[in-house]
């Protein structure tokens, strides 16, 4: 048999074999039925969030009520807006909030499941009114929210797996030549499933690129020629017997075997190379679809364990939790073990953490956390699989738990001009707040202002 039938039938069941997965997993158990029109076996994700509220505003004076009614309202919000991190990237919900806000977040009926704890509320010395809440997210029932909006929303918004980067690895063994000789790679049939990944716009990567791909699919099948003469003609027929094949996906950044599959067929072969690719591509064309990638290739969420370095007491290790919950990434945070002569460990489950992690702590983590302390207090020291390691270091003589107490919330230096305008109602804490994040106030003061003209207008257009 020549190397481009091996290809192109191994191909073809590589395609075939993913699929499949999806419809032998098994289904998540039926949820406790809510008023709400919640699918019944719905699948959920668990947030912690905080809820945020301006305790100087008037309403509030007037009508303790409602500050609690708004806290729980601003923590429900939040809850949801993480739980979208997870199919959204951060860049695009930032710059399409108000339509994000508008279709999902004002709908949080349905979608959250069921709270299942708060806090008491609490005035900080901050200047902010606080509310911690924990609640299950319907991922089924938010992402059909998601893709109610127009085809153009849905282009701009859904986020497509993160563009992963997916390397492929195909090695082909002629069965009857033994498992001592060792497997031919084909480059024709990696070439081929390449073209179909990037046929639903992702990126194809090369296996030798260590530690670059997101995910790398590999597999390996093994085939032999069986023929017969016909003793009424003296004609010699000969099929192709696919003998077994295995194939397997592994999440490069933790090293996990997200998929895999080994199968021994019965009964199939194939008279000729022709036949043999019409009929499987006819049986598998219609089943495999980028979905496949949105659904197993892209975990809504990842949990890491989480060392920071220098942390000076266990009340330091709680106010920083605290922190950890107010940012956008953050669905879950627990704070495991501490020891003040060496590293605290919180477990944290991120969301949206694909891609390049180094970058994502520092940009959505790091940044925000030091932008609160005045300085570059904390820093990446390690990331492999799923450790991380963060020093904190005082180099200015803050006193950490000071500043964890009193600045605003690091969340609010990742929110959006809309949650700014929301919680900040008063003089008094905008003022608090621009004095320790002038950007974020500007950020905010620029959007709420009026335009002179409508020529303004369309220049912002």
């Amino acid at each position: 048999m020549n190397a481009r039938t091996l290809a192109s039938l191994l191909l073809m069941l590589l395609l075939g074999a993913l699929p499949a997965l999806a419809q032998t997993q098994p289904k998540a158990p039926a949820p406790t039925p809510a008023p709400a029109a919640a699918p019944e076996t719905g699948k959920t994700v668990t947030v912690t969030a905080e809820g945020l509220a301006d305790p100087n505003a008037d309403t509030y004076k007037r009508d303790k009520g409602l500050l609690l009614d708004d806290l729980r309202a601003d923590a429900r919000r939040q809850v949801i807006e993480k739980a979208v991190g997870s199919y959204m990237e951060t860049s695009t919900l930032m710059q399409n909030y108000t339509l994000v806000h508008d279709k999902v977040l004002s709908r949080s009926k349905g979608i959250i499941k069921r709270v299942v704890k708060e806090s008491q509320p609490w005035v900080g010395e901050d200047g902010f009114a606080h509310l911690m809440m924990t609640a299950e997210v319907y991922t089924g029932e938010l992402k059909d929210t998601l893709s109610e909006m127009g085809r153009q929303e849905r282009v701009s918004l859904i986020k497509d797996a993160g563009n992963p980067r997916i390397a492929v690895a195909i090695n082909i063994r002629d069965a009857e030549r033994g498992v001592d000789i060792k497997p031919e790679r084909s480059e024709v049939a990696e070439n081929i499933l390449k073209e179909r990944i990037k046929g639903f716009g992702y990126r194809v990567w090369s296996t030798g690129q260590a530690g670059q791909s997101d995910f790398t699919i590999s597999g390996e099948a093994k085939f032999k020629t069986v023929s017969a003469k016909l003793a009424a003609s003296g004609l010699t027929l000969t099929k192709y017997v696919l003998t077994s094949w295995s194939v397997k996906c592994v999440d490069n950044h933790t090293g996990e075997e997200i998929y895999f599959n080994n199968k021994v067929p019965q009964k199939q072969s194939w008279p000729d190379e022709d036949q043999a690719i019409k009929e499987i591509g006819q049986l598998i064309g219609g089943e495999f679809s980028k979905e496949f990638f949105e659904e197993h290739l892209q975990a809504p969420a990842k949990t890491y364990q989480v060392k920071v370095l220098g942390l000076p007491s266990y009340d330091t290790a709680q106010l920083l939790r605290k922190e950890f919950i107010g940012l956008r990434p953050v669905l879950g945070v627990e704070l495991r073990d501490f020891d003040r002569s060496g590293a605290s460990l919180f477990e944290i489950e991120f969301a949206g953490a694909g891609g390049n992690f180094n970058q994502f702590m520092q940009a959505a983590i790091l940044a925000p956390l030091n932008k609160k302390m005045g300085e570059e207090a904390f820093t990446l020291e390690s990331a492999s699989g799923g450790a991380v390691t963060v020093a904190y270091k005082n180099a200015r003589g803050v006193n950490i738990d000071e500043r964890l107490r009193t600045a605003p919330p690091a969340g609010l230096n990742q929110a959006a001009p809309q949650r700014l305008r929301e919680v900040v109602q008063t003089e008094e804490t905008k003022a608090k707040l621009a004095q320790a994040a002038p950007e974020v106030v500007k950020a905010m003061d620029s959007q709420s202002a009026k335009p002179a003209s409508g020529l303004d207008v369309m220049k912002n257009f």
